[in-house]
């Protein structure tokens, strides 16, 4: 108690100190500070910027002796990103947007490409090259795809979705390579459309049969999991002068069911700057997933006759207009 009491008297003390020196000082004059100097100078912790791309492509023929048909084409790519830097903390987030339409002479629109995918990151700095790190990356897709004949859907939004969920080590030996590697990385395969889920499409469990075989509609799994070893490698580098390389591979090991079969996703981007405003892009991906099966013909006789698991690949070039947000 007698402590708590010199704590007190002591405080009243140093206060009247304090109040006799600002009563004796009234006179002087006090030069008022821009309460806006220090949020000036206060460093921006935030980093926004992206890049925007339409390329377009056309064809027209009248009279052409060679054949052909006239087209025209429209692909669009915006990528988005926001970065945060504080202290030893980093955050790191990505949106990658894509969709391609096409028109054949005497045919209707169709899609040529679509793809959506969201990545956050958050990293807490270990040593100077390495971080603790979480991350969640989801892929999907915008809009429905369809057979060439318009009968059914082949793919929709979330049908599929990919989600990775990851906790591990990043390595950022330098701003041009990232290297993530994850231990504990649980991988859900979603397919929303119950009819797609019933025919066991992008790896799902597939419906239940009957006693005549046929399948019972909505006892299909709408959603796989996985639990496995993740790797992602990232690179960027401006290879020559106005050319940016970029390059992400993905691989991904599932504990629980074939180890040895690993999943792989592989995307390059090389990027063209002819302007401020023209650009060039060549986009190369592929994809080996051991749980999603192909048509594919067997017998060789030009029928599909089976299904199994291929490499799937994906390329597309352009010419057109491009935009750095900054």
């Amino acid at each position: 108690m007698l402590k708590a009491l010199l704590r007190i008297l002591s405080l009243f003390i140093l206060l009247s100190h304090f109040s006799l020196v600002s009563t004796s000082a009234q006179d002087i004059p006090v030069p008022v500070q821009n309460p806006l100097a220090d949020t000036a100078a206060a460093p921006n912790i935030w980093d926004f910027g992206g890049t925007g791309t339409v390329n377009f492509s056309q064809v027209s023929l009248s009279n052409w002796a060679a054949g052909g048909q006239s087209s025209l084409s429209a692909l669009g790519i915006l990528n988005l990103y926001g970065n945060y830097k504080k202290g030893k903390n980093a955050w790191n987030n990505t949106l990658d947007l894509t969709y391609g339409t096409v028109k054949l002479q005497e045919q209707r629109l169709r899609k040529s490409d679509d793809r959506l995918e969201l990545n956050l990151k958050y990293g807490r700095q270990a040593s100077s090259k390495w971080f603790y790190t979480a991350q969640l990356n989801t892929r999907t897709q915008i809009s429905p795809t369809y057979t060439p004949e318009r009968d059914s859907v082949i793919s929709n939004f979330m049908a599929p979705a990919f989600v990775l969920a990851s906790i591990g080590m990043d390595y950022k030996p330098n701003s041009k390579l990232s290297v993530f590697i994850s231990p504990f990385t649980g991988k859900f395969t979603a397919v929303l459309n119950q009819r797609m889920a019933d025919y066991g499409a992008f790896g799902v469990e597939p419906a239940q049969r009957d006693l005549e075989g046929n399948l019972i509609p909505g006892t299909g799994e709408r959603l796989r999991e996985e639990f496995g070893g993740f790797v992602n490698v990232r690179f960027r580098n401006e290879i020559f002068k106005n050319v940016t390389l970029q390059s992400k591979a993905d691989l991904f090991s599932n504990y629980l069911h074939n180890a040895k079969n690993i999943d792989v996703s592989w995307e390059n981007l090389v990027n063209f700057k002819v302007n401020k405003f023209l650009s060039a892009s060549l986009f190369l991906h592929m994809i080996y997933d051991d749980d999603i099966l192909i048509d594919v013909d067997r017998s060789g006789d030009g029928t599909l006759d089976g299904k199994g698991p291929r490499l799937q690949l994906k390329e597309t070039l352009g010419i057109g207009f491009s935009y750095k947000f900054e």
